[in-house]
């Protein structure tokens, strides 16, 4: 497994997902502080039809924490957090008049139809969904921007079908990859960085690139991801870790997002090899210090 360094910094991506809360105010604010505090390229949200994705069952179940929930049940907790096409058509405005990326996680047909409409840059189908035929068919003929793809709980021959489908309809290399584990948190020891060079060896020839979402704690395993190549890094992201939403929990803070952009820049520019073997910067110290017997 060899390890291919970029040629730029990796593309950060703070997903705010729901943790807006369901309040566009939140929302907007989120993007103001991505952009102009954190400096990351990119935001994500999500967009479900309840009603779509649920089973009358799960919609009418009580959220399995109620302490997190919106609603009396997990269908109506669900709907609380949801914005309509609307809603995304004008936070799209907004990050395009701060200059930062706009993207939208999709979960059911109704909703790629209705973010495709919006023709984004990029669409992501979340690790649950990567298996809908129809969803993905419908988005190789109906969206021309990139198709990102997670592949938690995914198994390898799961993945070479993904591949395979997007080969065949000459979509493939609109296709980025992500390496990831779907817990939240994920334990360090179940982050599984490698799987990055894996994906990389295995199907990175066939697709655009490889990057890596994260559901862990802290920033350390998205440095490393860095080191390993991956070419977009996507965190949780929100303003406040304590706020109610399952999510938080596993999300970063303004201050960590930062940290990340600005340590993922530095991380890139060291790997390079030595430009010759014995550089200016050590020249001087050589003169100085070098002893030789």
């Amino acid at each position: 497994m060899a390890i291919t360094p970029l040629s730029q910094p990796p593309i950060i991506i703070a997903e705010i997902g729901c943790n807006h809360k369901g309040d566009v105010a939140i929302a907007k604010e989120m993007v103001r502080i991505a952009k102009l505090y954190c400096n990351v390229d990119m935001v994500k949200f999500q967009k479900r039809n309840p009603r779509e994705l649920l089973t009358e069952e799960e919609y009418n179940s009580p959220h399995p924490n109620p302490f997190h929930s919106y609603g009396e049940t997990y269908g109506k907790h669900r709907e609380f957090l949801e914005f309509d096409q609307a809603t995304h058509r004008m936070l799209k405005t907004y990050c395009e008049e701060l200059g930062i990326g706009y993207a939208t996680s999709v979960w059911d047909m109704t909703s790629a139809k209705q973010i495709a409409e919006l023709q984004p840059r990029t669409i992501k189908i979340p690790s649950a969904c990567n298996l809908v035929w129809p969803m993905l068919e419908y988005l190789c003929k109906n969206f021309s921007g990139e198709i990102h793809i997670s592949t938690g709980m995914t198994s390898d021959d799961e993945v070479e079908k993904i591949v395979a489908f997007f080969e065949q309809r000459g979509r493939n290399r609109d296709v980025v990859l992500y390496s990831c584990v779907s817990g939240y948190p994920v334990p360090y020891e179940d982050v599984s960085l490698l799987d990055i060079l894996r994906l990389q060896d295995n199907w990175g020839s066939r697709v655009k690139s490889i990057g890596f979402s994260g559901h862990h704690l802290g920033i350390a395993p998205d440095i490393a991801a860095t080191t390993l190549g991956a070419s977009h890094i996507e965190r949780h992201f929100t303003l406040d870790r304590t706020w109610k939403g399952t999510d938080h929990s596993a999300s970063l803070e303004p201050d960590a997002m930062r940290q990340l952009v600005i340590d993922a820049a530095h991380v890139r520019q060291t790997l390079v090899y030595k430009r010759e073997q014995i550089l200016p910067i050590e020249a001087v110290q050589r003169k100085k210090l070098k002893r030789q017997s």
